[in-house]
């Protein structure tokens, strides 16, 4: 056998070994001429980003070479592809690619940017996330301040509701108001308002608007001296209507209503209050009862003489109830004697004997017994007294009739009152 043993270590054997992107370094049982002889043993060095199966191979009897000693380049496994985005490689997945990650419009990348194909076939860094963080856009309605309508404080207002966009998925929740709603009455002055929407990830945007309603308002009017205003609305504002009135023994002068025009003017005159002028020198006692129609209420005192003792004591018991009379806008009337030598007055005022007889004569008083006659505002007669009662009586007979609920009421508004 030594002969065939000869042979064997002398004959080429396996296919030579010629390695790309490497090195092949060899050792041979006779020499470095019989490279490829059965024993031969390669040990195999690759380049860098290269590798192979074995770093040494031997030529077996088999004619091969132990095990594959080709050079391939280094690949890391496949990236897998982030979620809402993508990534770019310079080589693929081969060693030293370098892959840049990248995220779809409206999301943002959440870990490293970047990752290369190592030595060790592991990618440098991990697959980053694409996280949405942009809050979605909202645009709020841009609105111009608002006039409140004639005789109103308020004014109707109206806008679209706005729509959210995201940059991401698109989608989002309903849109939230904080604030009156649309098509809402809005009072007098400035409303701040918002609209919120969130996206699926959480994530809020919102917008601020303003509501501001104006109203028109005329100068303020006031009560005139010795009367009463009246206004509805807010007494000022553009359409409101203010009334007057006067209290009991003066006369109004001027508009007896006036309105707030569009202009911020008010319409009508100036109103006044002036003392009311009784003219005694009038022919008939029908002219004289006229001039206190709808103003005044009357109280007739009639005695057949100055001396009568219910004539002195009634006159004692109101001389100390004038505050009450004109709160209660009575005016009295006295009528003393018997025709022709009878006298009437009104304070201070004198009536000429037939006025006065003629006083008597219409509202059918006796001359010759005492006799109080109360008169309305409309010249009913509504109460007659055969002897004299105390103030406090008197006063609460007229406390009932219908129109003195409202007149107390304006005298309350007023602050109108007696002390005692």
């Amino acid at each position: 056998y030594g002969d065939d043993e000869d042979w064997y270590s002398r004959t080429p054997w396996c296919a030579p070994i010629k390695v790309k992107h490497g090195d092949v370094s060899c050792r041979t049982p006779r020499g470095e001429h019989y490279r490829n002889v059965m024993g031969t043993r390669c040990k195999i060095r690759c380049k860098q980003g290269y590798e192979s199966q074995s770093s040494e191979v031997v030529c077996m009897a088999s004619k091969h070479w132990s095990s594959n000693y080709a050079c391939r380049e280094i690949r890391c496994a496949k990236l897998d592809m982030p979620v809402n985005g993508g990534y770019k490689c310079s080589d693929g997945s081969y060693f030293n690619s370098r892959c840049e990650f990248f995220c779809s419009p409206g999301f943002s990348l959440k870990g490293q940017k970047t990752a290369t194909c190592q030595y060790s076939k592991v990618w440098s860094a991990g697959v980053p996330t694409c996280v949405d963080i942009d809050p979605p856009k909202i645009k709020c309605p841009n609105l111009k301040d608002k006039w409140a309508e004639p005789g109103k404080l308020t004014a109707r207002v109206t806008w679209d509701t706005p729509e959210g966009v995201d940059t991401a998925d698109g989608i989002l929740t309903d849109v939230i108001l904080k604030g009156k709603p649309s098509k809402s009455n809005f009072p007098e002055g400035l409303h701040k308002m918002s609209y919120t929407v969130f996206d699926r990830a959480g994530n809020k945007g919102s917008c601020r608007f303003t509501v501001r309603v104006r109203v028109r308002r005329c100068s303020s009017l006031f009560p005139p001296d010795n009367g009463y205003m009246k206004c509805d609305s807010d007494g000022d504002n553009y359409g409101a209507n203010c009334e007057f009135k006067c209290t009991g023994g003066y006369e109004l002068q001027g508009s007896a209503a006036r309105v707030c025009q569009y202009g911020l003017t008010w319409s009508g005159t100036d109103t006044t209050c002036t003392p009311m002028n009784i003219n005694v020198g009038v022919r008939t006692a029908a002219a004289l009862l006229d001039q206190f129609y709808e103003k005044r209420r009357l109280l007739i005192i009639s005695a057949p003489t100055a001396a009568n003792h219910n004539y002195r004591f009634q006159m004692t018991n109101l001389q100390h109830a004038q505050c009450g009379l004109d709160l209660r806008h009575v005016t009295v009337i006295e009528l003393v004697g018997t025709y022709p030598a009878q006298i009437g007055r009104i304070r201070h005022r004198l009536l000429p004997p037939g006025l006065a007889l003629q006083l008597r004569l219409l509202l059918q008083i006796p001359q010759r017994s005492f006799q109080m006659v109360l008169v309305d505002k409309q010249g009913m007669d509504k109460q007659r007294y055969p002897f004299p009662i105390t103030a406090a009586e008197l006063f609460t007979t007229i406390d009932t009739f219908p129109p003195r609920k409202d007149e107390m009421l304006l005298q309350q508004e007023a602050g109108q009152t007696c002390q005692s």
